[in-house]
């Protein structure tokens, strides 16, 4: 049986330069990300900045749910024999997917504008169905940018995103404007990146239009980047819901700013390894495959092992330098919650692993099965509300990471095994 081709690489030199951009473009983006969200509260003030930390904190989702699984369906896609054609050919099931949930988000924002949103909770509701939107359709160019392996137009574009979010905020600050639903269409502005590159906003027709489905696809991906999501933020609203002090709540909502500026950053650098994972599985390279495997687990031990200890050691000064005497985490609630960024960081790449294989399915399993692990650590540790948090938090993302390499190294093994029957026959 024959092999397909692998696509055209890159120059050595021009690879370098693009990882580097990319790279650093992601880490710019992060920061003004924070100075987005720190102009807006110094510049209202806690209270009237609410219902902007509201629409940022979907915003974060959205970016999970819509962008993600967009943007790496495309660079899948258009790894494959498929091609761009596949993505003009099921581009229309994959907007309508996205219009019905900006328009359900809407929805939902409206009826719960008054508790969500204040005053101007009618306004904010339409400015969620804009983010929902937005989330989607920049999916398309950096999924199409990431497939032509235009890696330094994606980290420029994270970076103009954030920066035009922040230029028009500083405008506003300036200015001396405090209408809270301006800063939200300032949050909405970073959306106009995408006409930075008109020539991505257009699939071409090169490719043989085959794929899978993309709504399965589209589906699982958002289902388990969801829960992801969750999990990795959703801590400080557990120590509130169990009775936590207000302090607890604000310093476990830091140390997880903090510990995973990691992973914020490699939400940006992973738009090459999608096209690369696909690469190597169209071509059945399994060895590499597995190198890579066998990779994510020697780097998560060992960055388990220096994370935990660094975060007990160095994380509850550092949040203090950061964000202030007194916010600050206990030594030990310090390196669990770094520990389990450790796993969020690794999960992320299993992610990716599996998404390329066409195994959304296995990611949303996964996250499902560690779930209970989680609520039973809670259970058994009782006591302090921050201190079972952060362990339940690090107990789901290492159920969730076994799962993930489990499902992974089953599906290589079903694939191989398959296409050995197949040689035989």
């Amino acid at each position: 049986m024959s092999q397909p081709a692998p696509g055209p690489a890159p120059a050595p030199t021009r690879g370098r330069q693009d990882a580097g951009v990319l790279a650093a473009g992601s880490l710019v983006a992060g920061v003004l990300a924070y100075v987005f969200f720190a102009l807006v509260t110094r510049t209202l003030g806690p209270g009237p900045a609410a219902p902007v930390a509201v629409l940022w904190a979907w915003w974060g989702f959205a970016g999970a749910a819509l962008t993600f699984p967009v943007q790496h369906w495309i660079a899948r896609t258009t790894a494959t024999s498929a091609g761009e054609a596949a993505v003009r050919r099921g581009a229309g099931p994959v907007v309508a997917a996205v219009v019905g949930v900006s328009l359900l988000a809407g929805a939902l924002a409206w009826l719960a504008r008054d508790q969500l949103f204040g005053p101007e909770g009618g306004l904010f509701a339409l400015l969620v169905v804009g983010v929902g939107l937005g989330s989607g359709l920049l999916g398309l160019p950096r999924g199409l940018l990431s497939g032509r392996q235009r890696f330094a137009a994606v980290g420029l574009g994270l970076v103009a995103e954030n920066g035009v979010r922040c230029a028009v905020a500083a405008a506003l600050a300036v200015s001396g404007n405090d209408t809270p639903v301006h800063y939200g269409l300032a949050l909405l502005a970073g959306y106009a990146v995408i006409v930075l590159w008109p020539g991505a906003l257009v699939p071409r027709r090169a490719g043989s239009g085959t794929s899978t489905a993309p709504l399965r696809f589209l589906s699982g991906a958002s289902a388990g980047q969801l829960l992801a999501q969750a999990t990795l933020t959703g801590g400080p609203v557990l120590v509130a819901a169990i009775g936590g002090a207000a302090t607890s709540v604000t310093a476990l909502f830091a140390g997880l700013a903090l510990f995973r500026a990691p992973y914020t950053l490699a939400l940006g650098l992973v738009s090459a390894l999608t096209g690369r994972l696909t690469r190597l599985l169209e071509t059945r390279r399994w060895a590499t495959l597995r190198r890579i495997r066998r990779g994510v687990v020697v780097a998560t031990v060992a960055a388990g092992a220096v994370g935990g200890a660094g975060g007990a050691w160095l994380g509850p000064p550092v949040m203090e330098l950061v964000f202030g005497v007194g916010v600050r985490l206990e030594p030990g609630d310090a390196g669990l919650v770094a520990l389990g960024t450790v796993f969020a960081l690794a999960n992320l790449v299993l992610t990716l692993g599996l998404l390329v294989r066409d195994r959304a399915g296995a990611i949303v399993g996964s996250w499902l099965a560690a779930l209970p692990f989680g609520a039973a650590a809670h259970l058994l540790l009782g006591g302090d509300p921050l201190t079972s948090t952060c362990a339940t938090f690090l107990v789901i993302e290492a159920a969730a990471w076994l799962g993930l390499l489990t499902a992974e190294w089953r599906s290589d093994r079903l694939v191989r095994r398959e296409q050995h029957r197949g040689a035989e026959g």
